[in-house]
């Protein structure tokens, strides 16, 4: 076989950001007028936004985005640009602290259910705490092997969690139904700690014309008696 080595050589030189989901320059131009035109930079209820303070978030932010996420915008905490982060400071918290009353989990024996294919962070973030992970596969035509999760959860105490991401896990683009959430909901868990982190990263960013509607959890799990198993994330 034979090559070209100046050609090899000089593609190897290119170098590519493969960065999921990053604006090119020329949508982060779009929004540039804005910060140019902006003369006043204080929200309606009196705070100057150039400065910080507020940890729970700007109560105009916190009340648009309890539309979003369905419930009173004193449950919601605005948080910066990453929810990534947000996930990694709860499970950080709930290792240190506890969730709900409960010991903290890093005193105790922690694992989450982990669908899988699934989402490589929120599995980095488990094993960066020390957090045991079980792979639950994913059955045919994306539905969650619910049985199966019912069942560990039912019986071991130290499963602590689960990842979720409810709209268009990657890479197979699955939608968790309303049939699989009212099960997640209401299920039987031996941990009375039991978190399912609900990572709503694609609520509005659609792959189809016409998308398949997401189930209200906060809903479901308040009518369930489990008003605090499920703490979400956009």
């Amino acid at each position: 076989m034979s090559y070209n080595k100046q050609k090899i050589q000089s593609f190897g030189s290119v170098n590519l950001d493969m960065t999921r989901g990053k604006p090119c320059p020329g949508q982060l131009d779009l929004s540039l007028k804005l910060l140019e035109e902006m003369k006043e930079f204080k929200s309606p209820s009196g705070t100057d936004c150039r400065n910080y303070g507020g940890l729970e978030g700007l109560p105009e932010t916190r009340k648009l985005f309890s539309g979003f996420f369905e419930v009173e915008a004193e449950r919601v905490i605005v948080g910066g640009n990453s929810s990534l982060n947000l996930m990694a400071d709860f499970v950080l918290m709930a290792s240190v602290s506890g969730t709900g009353g409960g010991t903290p989990w890093g005193k105790t024996p922690v694992k989450f259910i982990c669908p899988v294919p699934g989402y490589d962070r929120h599995f980095t973030i488990c094993e960066s705490l020390g957090i045991e992970m079980i792979a639950v596969d994913w059955l045919e035509q994306g539905k969650l092997d619910i049985e199966s999760i019912q069942k560990m959860v039912s019986s071991d105490d130290s499963i602590k969690g689960m990842w979720i991401v409810p709209r268009y896990n990657n890479p197979g683009g699955f939608v968790v139904t309303g049939e699989e959430a009212r099960a997640l909901a209401g299920m039987k868990t031996a941990a009375a700690d039991f978190r399912i982190l609900w990572d709503n990263a694609y609520h509005v960013h659609h792959l189809v014309d016409n998308p398949l509607p997401l189930p209200p959890i906060d809903k479901l799990t308040r009518d369930a008696g489990n008003p605090e198993r499920v703490v979400q994330f956009a």
